[in-house]
């Protein structure tokens, strides 16, 4: 069985060399860095060179010590030899400040720079997610590389960047001592590469031993943050209590949570002796690196000031070295997932809507559908094949048939939501591909059957099809009234001010009939030419079903209403109802035109009819 999407990088991570990882680092720290540079030219700017200046006073620093030393080793009386060393020391003050203010700033600009970089991620990400077409969402590959990018690759971002300044800063102190090395005796600069190579070695092998442990708890993970979060909703709070499971789920979760503790237990041990060796390796590399440097001053290569500086030099790039090893295993994993991100970008952007200028008109005579068909992605048969049909101003037309029979995917083609593979869609004899597809949806209002339950207020549910614009309260009240939602409105402890979710404070919660008829009230306030209505009473009463029907006959006159309904008595007064079958349009006519051919509509209307007089 193939990987899910979300090891494949941590797979690769784990099966990487070093060497690998090297050589991929400039590359990924440069994507990186422009993505910073897009967040803020004028911060990332500030960051770069502010830690440039500070490595640069660290290696003024470094440098000074050799005068230091060598005032203080010459010969004389002491009084003269601290005299001599008073300027390199006032100057290795300095440069010491210097390095600690400039550090602070940079430290400052990267706190702000940091930010900026996960909200412009977040941002692209979002902004790209939701220029797609809708049926960009219906293909799995697609779907897989938004996981990716949505779970790690933003966040990979940022982290990509902190990490990248944490390479800079190594890298400047690296080279600060390096070259002091190389300028006291080149010898030193290979044995203070040998000196970190435990330490890097032990790095390496310790993030790989933790990604190999992710791939064996990852489904743990997935499977505890699943009960985890049925045990802590409230949706399913209540059947949990009903069939008395609460002990059952803990004690799955319990299981689940002691293999993660023995698995991760078990890592940790590992790890501890992966470093212990590297340290007790690196302890031994260093000390012959010291010996490197007893031997140069024994046998006279070497002036005892430069030997102590060199001493001070070796420590300094040791350290260096090490946090540098660190810091590139890190951001070789965060550039895996980064590039997900980056991956996703240039999906999106290939499938992006077009965006076109010209705008549709804000009404039409007629809407004419010819030989339009369209497939979801990988399916065997079209969702709605060869359909031909009309829409005129101020008519109900209903679409009808059995369940999988198109109607839903039709009423999104006509919506703007999906966008047909054959067949033209004209608006009074225009075709709408010309037109920006945001200006089309613009005139259409939907009731979906399964609305969402936006996390806003009463009042801003009600107007957020029309957020361009501040509605007045009267204008949503009226709305609401047209929708049969005023009257539970009012009955809210903040009435049209109310938050409805419980998922915060002095949030409020509606039934399923209630946020149907709120959705009701949002397609009336949108005030759009077409109206699209899927099963708008699936979830009302009888009572509340008529008033709806009501009102939408009310609403038709100068527009539009199209109707998909499985109630068959709903659509007896519509002008005209298609009946679609498997995609396709197979009849069509008003309700006495199609009980009379005596096909599906009559068929379909019939059983529905016979079981309401049986009861």
């Amino acid at each position: 069985m193939g990987l899910p999407y979300w090891l494949t990088s941590t797979a690769e991570a784990a099966n990487t060399t070093f060497l690998q990882m090297l050589r991929r680092l400039p590359r990924l720290l440069r994507e990186a860095w422009l993505l910073a540079w897009r967040a803020s030219r004028r911060t990332t700017i500030a960051v770069l060179v502010l830690q440039l200046a500070a490595g640069a006073a660290a290696a003024l620093g470094l440098i000074s010590v050799v005068g230091v030393l060598d005032g203080l080793l010459r010969e004389g009386p002491t009084p003269e030899r601290v005299r001599a060393a008073v300027p390199s020391l006032l100057f290795l003050v300095a440069a010491l400040a210097a390095r600690g203010l400039l550090r602070s700033a940079a430290t400052a600009a990267h706190g702000r720079l940091s930010p900026m970089v996960y909200e412009a991620a977040q941002m692209r990400l979002l902004d790209l997610t939701t220029r797609v077409d809708l049926a960009t969402f219906d293909d799995p590959d697609w779907r897989d590389a938004m996981e990716r990018a949505r779970d790690r690759g933003a966040g990979a971002a940022q982290q990509l960047v902190d990490q990248g300044i944490e390479v800079l800063t190594s890298l400047i102190g690296l080279a600060a001592a390096a070259g002091v090395l190389t300028v006291l005796h080149p010898a030193l600069l290979p044995m203070l590469v040998l000196a970190v190579l435990p330490t890097g070695w032990a790095a390496v092998r310790a993030a790989r031993l933790g990604y190999h442990s992710d791939l064996r708890l990852i489904a743990v993970w997935r499977r505890q943050r699943m009960l985890t979060h049925l045990l802590a909703q409230r949706e399913s709070a209540g059947e949990i209590r009903a069939f008395t499971v609460r002990r059952f789920l803990l004690t799955d979760v319990g299981r689940l949570l002691r293999a993660q503790t023995t698995e991760e237990i078990r890592v940790a041990d590992q790890v501890v002796r992966t470093n212990v060796a590297g340290q007790a390796l690196g302890g031994l590399a260093t000390g012959l690196a010291y010996a490197m440097l007893f031997w140069l001053l024994w046998s006279g290569r070497m002036e005892l000031a430069a030997g102590g500086a060199a001493a001070y030099a070796i420590n300094i790039g040791i350290s260096r070295l090490s946090e540098l090893t660190f810091t590139v295993n890190r951001v070789y994993e965060q550039g895996l997932y980064f590039a997900d991100f980056q991956g996703f970008c240039e999906l999106s952007l290939t499938r992006a809507e077009p965006s076109l200028r010209r705008r549709a008109p804000e009404r039409f005579e007629e809407i004419r559908l010819t030989g339009v068909s369209f497939s979801y992605p990988d399916a065997e048969r079209p969702a709605v094949d060869d359909v031909d049909l009309t829409l005129r101003r101020g008519e109900i037309v209903a679409l009808v048939g059995e369940n999988g029979s198109g109607k839903s995917t039709l009423a999104a083609v006509l919506a703007g939501l999906y966008r047909p593979q054959r067949g033209t869609i004209t608006w009074d004899g225009v075709d709408v591909t010309t037109w920006h597809p945001d200006s089309i949806r613009e005139r259409v209002a939907v009731v979906m059957q399964e609305p969402t339950r936006w996390p806003f207020s009463a009042r801003q549910n009600i107007s957020i099809g029309r957020y361009d614009r501040r509605a007045s309260l009267d204008e949503v009240q009226t709305s609401a009234r047209a929708g049969d939602a005023h009257e539970f409105v009012m009955e809210l402890p903040r009435r049209y001010d109310t938050l409805l979710s419980r998922h915060f404070t002095d949030g409020a919660d509606l039934s399923g009939g209630q946020w149907q008829r709120l959705a009701v009230s949002r397609a009336f306030h949108r005030d759009a030419p077409l109206l699209i209505c899927d099963e708008p009473t699936a979830n009302l009463d009888a009572r509340a079903e008529h008033d709806v029907y009501r009102r939408l006959r009310d609403l038709a006159a100068g527009r539009t209403v199209v109707l998909i309904t499985h109630r068959m008595a709903s659509v007896r007064e519509a002008d005209r109802i298609y009946v679609l079958d498997h995609g396709a349009v197979v009849e069509q006519g008003d309700h006495d035109e199609l009980m009379a051919v005596g096909g599906l509509y009559a068929q379909l209307f019939t059983l529905q009819a016979s079981a309401y007089q049986s009861a």
